[in-house]
Formats: structure tokens, C-alpha cells, sequence
């Protein structure tokens, strides 16, 4: 079938003939964000990766990777929140960590996002894979999950006592279909109950019983016969689906593919068990590698390859786990001789490189010079604005403030035009840092004595109280040169403060 599908395709081009979807004058967009992935996990960035990723090194071949691009937070909520609205996680009211189970949304009532951006421009959109940014649920009381969570209330055993009220049979409010998205299709977070897909604004079937402490994750409701090495699988060809479904219609689409891996639980299918040189991790990195695969094989099938862009990139850097009982400790996947983040210092949740400096890599055929490369420092934030001026689209006032169109650099014109003035980079315990130039500055404490950060550096058992470093010549951040450079140091520290004050 796809073989005579490929033979029609043919014909039809040789008459000079393009069949609906391929003659729109406005792409389709597909944005692949892996979950806990590293730089130097892809075997294209990183020449000594234990890890082969074929199909993202295809991409990267017949695209433009971008070596300095930088998540907006270390962690994962933050970076959705930024990723979907232009804006900083920390402007939100998360200041530190991720959403826990069954946690209110995040982005606000009315935000602006890019869901709702390609909406307002006549795109199918879908979002399909971890959410990962709140929902509102009800209680069978009336009341809703977020009322009876305040303060020194809120932890495992209190979540696991109000989950026995959860009405499942309602829908789930708020979620991804009132954000942009008129297609969802998910597992939300794979490691947090409840463990069952949602469709849209419910849960598929009514997640009756309780996890085995056999299972990873934490404890919490499931669905009947849940298998966590299913959820990959399953969120590929749902992705898959969509595509095909919407290659032929006269209308153009947006599709968010947020896949669960490489993220604990590590859970490679058997097909992938034992292929890589680096474990469990390895072998599920190689998992995300062929659902990006797939992505690519249904977009070329459906004859949309032309006229479609596709971005990967991932929402932080590896914590490096090996994948010990679909967990591991942190940086345990380095017994394996391989460097998750290389060639950078640091992991998931620092603000050191290693934390939120990540692949990103952009394919458009006929638009971006194929094999090529771009150095000029991006964050994930730009995506929207990026997709505004690809639709010559306005953004509402006031919204989408941290996102800077990068098409000028996808397409080599007016290279200058994108005007980052900084970047600022936050850790998963809610400290800051700020890069503008080669120049990068680590806040690791005030001067009125606050909260030093589990990785800060210290000096004869001393934690110091900031890290300046010059990337251009020290990329593994070595050298602190808060002391050889002060002014710097201020300036830089006068540029965080006016950036956080743009609430």
C-alpha cells in the first residue's frame, strides 16, 4: 500500500501536480521534546556517545543543529510552561521544582500560547504525549483536588489520601484541549499516578487499582494491565496517526510530540533491550531515537516532507541514570565510559551548562540549508515568537515576552535582527543564573545570607557567593572569575534583577 502510495506521489510530481496538503503555502509544524535527554546522549554531538541515534543524525543531516540553545529552567514543568507560552517558568507561581500529581494547572486562564497561536491561524493542533502542566480534578464532594491541598498538606500521604476521592468518571478540567490543543492524547507524567492514557479531557477507563510497590513510581491508582513500556509505543503511533490523518486535508497542523523518555522509569521495549553500549538508559535513548523515526517515516509517507518543519530538542539535560530498576543513581550511566551531557559540567536541575544546554535541531526543507550549524545562543522561549513571524502573526500585548523570533537564523537572512539581549537559566531548586555574550553569571547565594544551592562551589568549606564564567574559553566552567572581574559581576547582577522585575 505505501509502496503504490510512493509510485502516485511520483507521478502526480512528474506532472506538476501537488496533491492538497503539499500545496499549502503554510507549514506544518511538529516539535519533538524528549524528556531528560542529554547533548552528548546523540551520537551526531558527541563522537565518544555510547549511545547510536540514526534517525535525530538524519535529522541533523538534512537540517540545522543549534550548539548553543538553552532550555528556560533545568527541570521539566518550568520548561513546558516556557516553551508553550514565550515566558520563563519563574514568572509563574512555580518558583521552584515541578508540578506534583494531580497539581492545578500551571499556565494561567487566558495565557497566550503557541497552541492557541496556530489555532487563531486555521491549524489542526495536538498535543500528544506528557503534559506534565496541571489539570483541574474533581473530588467526589464537588469540590476539586486543588481544595484540599494547603500548605503542610500537600505531600505523598496527603495526594495519596485524596486520590481515594478523585470522581474519575468527570471530566478533567483545564488541561491541553483549553490551551490550544484540540487533540490530546497522553500518559500526562509516567512516573506519577494516576497510571493510565487520557484522551482529551478524561482518563481512558476509570484507573481502579492501586499500583504494586513492585512497579516504579510513586503510589497512586492505575489502570487494569498498565504496562510502563507501553507508554512510548503507544504515544508514537498515536502521533503517527495524527499525522496521516491530517497530511491530506487542505488545512496545515501543529503537532506537540512530547515524548516520556528518555525520563525515569526507564522501561526499554525488548526490541531495544541490550543494543546500545550504555544499559537500560542507552537502550531507551535508542527507543526515542526510532520514535523520532517514525515521525520522520510518516511525514515523508503522507508526501508532506517538503512542507513541514520539524524541531527536536529535549526539556533539560540528562540526570544520567543507568536505568537500575528503571531508575539509578545520578550520573551512575558514566560506568558505561559515556557522558550523557557532554562535553559540558553539571546535570538535570543545575544551573551549570550541563543542566539546560540541549540538542535542538530544526529541519524545513527548501528553507534551512541542510548539514548546516548555528552558534548564536537561543532558548526554548523563542519558539513562539518564532511561529508568529513564520505565520506573519501578531502576539496579544504584554504576552510572550521572553520569546525572540529565530527565523532569521532558520533561514540565513538578516542574521542580526535576532536581538537576544540575555538569557536567563533556573535551577530546579529556584536559583538563577544569567548569560549574556560569552559572559554567564551563577547567583549561589545574597548578601543577606539566603539559601545556598546543593551544587554551589565553595572555597575552604565556604560556599562563594557567585560564579562568573567566560564561556567562549572555558565552556566547562572551570575558571571562576568572579573575583578577577567585579564590574562584570555587577553589571551582570544589575541585568538579572531588571529582568526578573519584567513580571
Amino acid at each position: 500500500m505505501q509502496i503504490m502510495k510512493k509510485i502516485i506521489l511520483s507521478l502526480i510530481a512528474m506532472l506538476g501536480i501537488l496533491p492538497p496538503a503539499q500545496s499549502q503555502q503554510r507549514p506544518n509544524v511538529i516539535f519533538i521534546l524528549a524528556d531528560d535527554l542529554g547533548y552528548g546522549d546523540l551520537s551526531c554531538l558527541n563522537p565518544g556517545s555510547k549511545i547510536s541515534t540514526p534517525n535525530i543524525d538524519r535529522l541533523a543531516k538534512q537540517g540545522k543543529t543549534f550548539t548553543d540553545a538553552h532550555t528556560p529552567a533545568s527541570l521539566c514543568t518550568p520548561t513546558r510552561y516556557g516553551i508553550l507560552t514565550g515566558r520563563y517558568g519563574w514568572r509563574s507561581s512555580l518558583k521552584k521544582g515541578v508540578l506534583k500529581q494531580y497539581d492545578p494547572p500551571l499556565i494561567e486562564e487566558g495565557r497566550f500560547t503557541v497552541g492557541k497561536l496556530f489555532q487563531d491561524n486555521s491549524y489542526a493542533t495536538a498535543c500528544i504525549g506528557k503534559w506534565h502542566l496541571g489539570w483541574n480534578w474533581h473530588l467526589n464532594n464537588n469540590s476539586y483536588f486543588k481544595d484540599s491541598l494547603y500548605a503542610g498538606h500537600d505531600g505523598p500521604v496527603d495526594r495519596f489520601r485524596i486520590e481515594k476521592q478523585v470522581d474519575f468518571s468527570q471530566p478533567i478540567e483545564n488541561g491541553p484541549t483549553t490551551k490550544g490543543f484540540e487533540y490530546y492524547f497522553g500518559d500526562d507524567v509516567p512516573n506519577y499516578p494516576p497510571y493510565c492514557f487520557f484522551e482529551n479531557n478524561r482518563t481512558v477507563g476509570i484507573p481502579a487499582y492501586y499500583k504494586p510497590d513492585s512497579m516504579y513510581g510513586h503510589p497512586g491508582l492505575m489502570a487494569k494491565d498498565w504496562s510502563l513500556e507501553a507508554v512510548v509505543p503507544t504515544i508514537t503511533a498515536r502521533a503517527v496517526d495524527f499525522i496521516r490523518e491530517k497530511a491530506g486535508n487542505n488545512n496545515p497542523f501543529f503537532l506537540y510530540f512530547a515524548l516520556t523518555s528518555p525520563h525515569v522509569p526507564i522501561a526499554p521495549n525488548a526490541t531495544f533491550k541490550g543494543t546500545s553500549k550504555a544499559g537500560p538508559y542507552g537502550d531507551f535513548v535508542q527507543e526515542t531515537d526510532w520514535a523520532v523515526g517514525e515521525i520522520m517515516k510518516a511525514v515523508e509517507a503522507s508526501g508532506i516532507d517538503k512542507n513541514t518543519i520539524i524541531i527536536f530538542t529535549s526539556d533539560n539535560g540528562s540526570p544520567g541514570q543507568d536505568g537500575e530498576k528503571m531508575s539509578g543513581a545520578m550520573n551512575a550511566v558514566m560506568k558505561y565510559d559515556h557522558y550523557p551531557n557532554y562535553p559540558f559540567r553539571g546535570m538535570k536541575t543545575d544551573l551549570w551548562e550541563g543542566g539546560h544546554h540541549v540538542p535542538f535541531i530544526v529541519k524545513w526543507p527548501g528553507k534551512i540549508k541542510a548539514n548546516s550549524n548555528s552558534a548564536v545562543t537561543i532558548c526554548q522561549t523563542d519558539f513562539l515568537a518564532t511561529c508568529a513571524s513564520i505565520l506573519n502573526s501578531q502576539i496579544p500585548e504584554k504576552e510572550a515576552q521572553d520569546s525572540y523570533s529565530i527565523l532569521p537564523l532558520l533561514l540565513d537572512k538578516n542574521v542580526a535582527s535576532y536581538n537576544r539581549p540575555y538569557t536567563v537559566h533556573h535551577s530546579g531548586e529556584g536559583f538563577f543564573a544569567i548569560r549574556k555574550e560569552e559572559w554567564k553569571l551563577i547567583m549561589t547565594g545574597n548578601s543577606g545570607g539566603g539559601l545556598i544551592p546543593s551544587n554551589a562551589e565553595t572555597v575552604n568549606g565556604k560556599a562563594v557567593p557567585v560564579q562568573l564564567y567566560d564561556l567562549k574559553n572555558d565552556l566547562q566552567e572551570k575558571n571562576n572569575l568572579f573575583l578577577k572581574y567585579p564590574e562584570k559581576v555587577k553589571a551582570l547582577q544589575q541585568l538579572l534583577k531588571e529582568a526578573k522585575a519584567g513580571q
